[in-house]
């Protein structure tokens, strides 16, 4: 590393990259790039952009990638139908092959010989962010402060900001009891009570999502179109990726739907407690079921649900740049060619429930078979007897041989 000359930072403004930005130049002797990428946090990221020059930065990116992060790794994703350990809808894995991708490629446009972020040697991201980096430039030098310097608390970091003239936002015993991480599919929060599972999480707490108990006494219904298995439109309004979930999320984090608190298996071995609001996206996880209840064949359907496990790994441990992830998504993209039509879904005090589906060109629900009416001949009750017979066969055979031998 003693031969880096300069280098591109993920940098957010924050108390941590500011503190890496200024320790960077000062350990390395090296000219250091930021780059801040928008992905929907919900916040302004051109301070970011002043923070970096009042602290003599000359090479500054600034990106606007929502449109990106959305069409081309968060709809990807959920077609997927992806939950971590059946219940965590990855919004913060999702969004670190982006920003990995954007790191090396700006520095092969600046002649930049290392990247560097931000996250700690205790975490996943770390492993996401170096594992993008090396799949697309695997001789990428890659720069982790956390796990190379002493400033291991927030009072040493706040004490460096001040040898440095750093300027922060948060003074000493006036920050945020919870480690945020935010973009246009959800908030995730960590730390402060919440590393006591036991303790229920601090209504103040949430800032997406209302408490469903103060979420309004009336339902909303609400129609997602979708076409090749991607949501294209809200109540007959089309929309892009990016806008299509800012909508929804303000329109179901109302209603108080998105809401979760588990305990999850970090990739690097510890178990970490986390809550996270993912209204938007708990939605349309719902609504694609629906449709695809519709339109997929029955072991098209039951292979996604096998494979989903293991895709949804592959995106929590960092292998979204991989060449497992890539044949899966082959797979998965194709079986979406006929999932097309409407799904009518109910918010209501944080529930989400499915109310309706309808798919004119591709369902395969024939209710000429499926009723429990007179079907006029469409099915023939009595074929039930030899298939229930032949799938019977073995098990006649095993409990045969049982007695036999008992």
């Amino acid at each position: 590393m003693s031969s880096v000359q300069k280098v591109v930072l993920a940098y957010s403004g924050g108390l941590d990259t500011s503190v890496i930005l200024k320790w960077l130049s000062e350990t390395y002797q090296c000219d250091v790039v930021t780059f801040t990428a928008d992905i929907g946090q919900g916040q302004e990221v051109e301070p970011a952009r002043a923070k970096a020059e009042a602290l003599g930065v000359r090479e500054i990116h600034v990106e606007d990638l929502k449109d990106e992060f959305a069409s081309q790794y968060v709809f990807p994703m959920l077609r997927a139908n992806a939950l971590y350990e059946g219940e965590y809808l990855l919004g913060t894995s999702i969004a670190r092959p982006l920003i990995a991708k954007r790191l090396v490629e700006i520095a092969r446009e600046v002649g930049a010989d290392a990247i560097a972020h931000g996250a700690t040697g205790k975490g996943n991201d770390q492993v996401r962010f170096e594992l993008g980096a090396y799949a697309l430039d695997p001789d990428i030098q890659i720069i982790a402060p956390w796990r190379e310097w002493d400033l291991n608390s927030r009072e040493k970091l706040l004490d460096y900001a001040a040898r440095h003239d750093i300027a922060v936002e948060h003074k000493r015993g006036h920050q945020s009891p919870y480690s945020m991480d935010a973009n246009l599919l959800h908030i995730s929060y960590e730390g402060g009570r919440l590393e006591d599972p036991w303790q229920e999480p601090e209504e103040e707490m949430w800032k997406l999502t209302c408490s469903p108990e103060q979420a309004p006494d009336q339902p909303q219904y609400i129609e997602i179109g979708f076409e090749q298995g991607d949501a294209v439109s809200l109540d007959g309004t089309s929309y892009p990726p990016a806008h299509l979930l800012e909508t929804l999320n303000a329109t179901a984090g109302a209603h108080g739907v998105g809401r979760l608190d588990i305990v999850e298996n970090r990739y690097v071995g510890m178990k970490s407690r986390g809550c996270y609001e993912t209204p938007g996206g708990t939605v349309l996880h719902k609504a694609r079921r629906a449709m695809e209840s519709i339109t997929l064949d029955r072991e098209v359907a039951h292979l996604k649900d096998d494979l989903m496990p293991r895709y949804a790994s592959l995106v929590y441990n960092g292998y979204w740049w991989s060449p497992e992830r890539h044949a899966l998504q082959e797979l998965i993209d194709a079986s979406q060619a006929e999932v097309t039509g409407t799904v009518r879904v109910k918010l209501f005090k944080g529930s989400t429930q499915v109310v309706g589906r309808k798919s004119d060109a591709h369902s395969l629900f024939d209710p000429g078979i499926a009723t429990f009416e007179d079907d006029k001949g469409a099915y023939d009750q009595k074929d039930a007897e030899g298939f229930i017979k032949l799938n019977a066969l073995r098990m006649r055979i095993v409990a045969k041989s049982s007695r036999v031998r008992s």
